[in-house]
C-alpha cells in the first residue's frame, strides 16, 4: 500500500496558522521579561492579522485538508464576529483584576485558543474536527470563567460550566458515534448519503445521534431546556469573558448547528424542522419570563440570551437560504447589542460597589451620558424597537419563518419580544429616571466580593470607545441595513 499524504492549501488555513502562531507568542511573553504587559498589544495584531487574512479569502469556497474543513463566505463571517469580540474583551480586560490573577499571557493565550476553536468550528464538515474544535473552543473558557482565583463566585462559574460543558460533549460525542454506526462516515456529506438511502425514520440509531448531537449544541448555545448553567456562569465569570461567551459562543454554535443540519440532514428537513421548531418556542418562553425580575444585569442579559438563542435558531427551522441569511444578520447585530451593553456595565462595576447589580447604573444618564446612550441603545435594541438593529433582525426572521410555513413561531417571537419590554426598560429607567444610590447605604449593601471602585474607571477610552462604536453600529444598521443584510445574503449562500 502506499500513503498518499492529504493535500494542505496553506493560504488556506492561514488564518489558523495566525492564531496559532499568536498563542505561542501570548503565552511567551509571560516569560520574557519586556513582553510581560504587551500580551494585549500581541493579541490585538494577531486578532486584526487573522481578520486580514479571512477578508482575503472572502468570496472563496473551497475544502481544505481532505474535506475536513471548509473555507467560505459563512465560516468567514462567524470566524470575523468571533474575532471582533475577542477584541473588544482585550480592551475591556484592560485593568481587569482576572487578567492580572491569572496572568496576563496566559489569559490572553488562552483567549485566542477559545477563538481558535470558533473559526475551526465554523470550517468544520467532518465530525471529527467538529468534535475537536468544539473542544478547543470549550476548554479555554472553563479556565477563563475561573479566572478570578480569589473569588468564590468566579471559582463557581468555571467549575459549573466545566461539568456542564463536559456533559454537553460526552452526550455529543455518542450521538456522533451513532451517526457514524448507522452512516459509515464521519463527513457530513457522507453522513447525509447514508442516512438518504434508509430514510430519517427508517433507523432508530440515526435518530438517536441526531437528537444528542442537538442537545450537546444546545448546551453550548444555550437553547432550553439546556440552559440552566448560563445565567449562573455569566454572572459568576468576569464580566469580560462574559460578554465573549455571550456573543462568540453563541455564533460558533449556531455557524456549526446550520452546517450540520442542512448539509448532513437537509434531505430529510422535514421530518426534524418541526422538532427544532417546538425547541425555539420553548426557549423563547423560558428565556424571557426567566429575565423578568433579574437584578442582576449579567443574569439578566444571561436569561436574554436564551430567549434570544430561540429567535435565532427559528432562522434555522426554516432550512432556507432566507432563513441562514436572517440568522447571519442577526448574530451579527447581536454582537453590536451586546457590547454596546456590556462595557457600560464593566466600567461600572469598576467605578461602584454595586458590582453587576441594576442599582450600579441608577443615574447613570446624568452621571455618565457616554455609558448610559450605548447601554440605553442596547437594551432598546435588544427589545427590538424601531430604529435599531435589533428591530430590522427581528423583522428579517420573522419574515422568513412566516415565507417558511412557520407563522405560529413568528408570533412567539413577536409575543416574546413584548415581554421582553418588562426587563429591558426598567434599566432604561433607572438611568434616566432615578438618582444614584447613596454612598454609604450602597457600600453597606454591595457584594462583599466587588473590587475597590475607581471612580476615573467610567471615562476611560478603552471601555467608553467600544460602547460608543458598538451602539453607533447598532442604530446605523438599524437605519441602513442594506450593507449587512448583503454581508449576510454572502455568507448563507455559501450553504445553498
Amino acid at each position: 500500500m502506499t500513503f498518499h499524504e492529504p493535500q494542505i492549501d496553506y493560504a488556506g488555513i492561514a488564518p489558523l496558522i495566525a492564531l496559532t502562531a499568536g498563542i505561542c507568542v501570548a503565552l511567551l511573553s509571560a516569560v520574557i521579561g519586556p513582553l510581560r504587559r504587551a500580551a494585549p498589544a500581541l493579541t490585538l495584531a494577531t486578532l486584526a492579522a487573522t481578520a486580514g487574512l479571512l477578508i482575503w479569502r472572502w468570496g472563496e469556497s473551497e475544502e481544505l485538508i481532505e474535506g475536513a474543513l471548509r473555507i467560505d463566505e459563512l465560516a468567514i463571517a462567524i470566524a470575523l464576529i468571533a474575532i471582533l469580540t475577542a477584541a473588544v474583551c482585550v480592551l475591556l480586560s484592560l485593568g481587569e483584576p482576572a487578567a492580572g490573577e491569572a496572568g496576563g499571557g496566559e489569559y490572553h493565550a488562552l483567549l485566542l485558543g477559545s477563538v481558535l476553536g470558533m473559526t475551526l468550528l465554523a470550517q468544520a464538515t467532518n465530525l471529527v474536527t467538529f468534535f475537536v474544535a468544539f473542544e478547543t473552543l470549550s476548554i479555554p473558557l472553563y479556565v477563563l470563567c475561573a479566572a478570578r482565583l480569589r473569588r468564590e463566585g468566579s471559582l463557581e462559574s468555571g467549575l459549573k460550566y466545566l461539568i456542564v460543558g463536559s456533559l454537553g460533549s460526552a452526550t455529543m460525542l455518542y450521538g456522533m458515534a451513532f451517526l457514524y454506526g448507522a452512516s459509515g462516515s464521519t463527513d457530513f456529506a457522507g453522513i447525509a448519503a447514508g442516512i438518504d438511502r434508509e430514510g430519517l425514520l427508517g433507523d432508530p440509531l440515526v435518530l438517536v445521534g441526531i437528537a444528542m448531537v442537538a442537545v450537546g449544541l444546545a448546551f453550548k448555545a444555550s437553547i432550553a431546556p439546556f440552559h440552566q448553567w448560563t445565567p449562573d456562569v455569566y454572572q459568576g465569570a468576569p464580566t469580560p469573558v462574559t460578554a465573549f461567551m455571550a456573543v462568540a459562543t453563541k455564533a460558533a454554535a449556531f455557524a456549526v448547528f446550520a452546517r450540520f443540519f442542512l448539509e448532513a440532514l437537509g434531505p430529510q428537513a422535514e421530518e426534524w424542522r418541526p422538532a427544532l421548531a417546538a425547541l425555539a418556542a420553548v426557549t423563547i418562553v423560558i428565556g424571557n419570563v426567566g429575565a423578568l425580575g433579574q437584578a442582576s444585569l449579567k443574569r439578566m442579559l444571561g436569561y436574554s440570551g436564551v430567549a434570544q438563542a430561540g429567535y435565532m435558531l427559528g432562522g434555522i427551522v426554516v432550512a432556507s437560504e432566507v432563513g441562514i441569511a436572517a440568522l447571519a444578520f442577526y448574530l451579527a447585530v447581536y454582537a453590536f447589542m451586546n457590547l454596546a451593553a456590556f462595557a457600560p456595565i464593566v466600567a461600572r462595576e469598576r467605578e461602584t460597589p454595586f458590582g453587576d447589580d441594576i442599582r450600579a447604573v441608577r443615574g447613570l444618564g446624568a452621571e455618565r451620558p457616554a455609558l448610559a446612550w450605548p447601554l440605553t441603545i442596547s437594551m432598546l435594541g435588544l427589545a427590538g424597537l424601531p430604529a435599531t438593529a435589533g428591530f430590522i433582525g427581528k423583522l428579517y426572521l420573522i419574515e422568513a419563518l412566516v415565507d417558511g410555513g412557520y407563522t405560529w413561531l413568528a408570533v412567539f417571537i413577536a409575543v416574546g419580544t413584548m415581554i421582553s419590554l418588562a426587563y429591558y426598560l426598567p434599566v432604561v429607567a433607572a438611568m434616566w429616571m432615578r438618582g444614584a444610590a447613596e454612598g454609604a447605604p450602597a457600600i453597606a449593601g454591595a457584594d462583599p466580593e466587588a473590587d475597590p471602585v475607581d471612580p476615573r474607571a467610567g471615562r476611560r477610552a478603552y471601555l467608553v470607545g467600544p460602547a460608543v462604536l458598538a451602539a453607533a453600529a447598532t442604530v446605523f444598521f438599524g437605519v441602513i441595513p442594506q450593507p449587512l443584510v448583503e454581508f449576510a445574503e454572502r455568507a448563507a449562500g455559501a450553504l445553498f
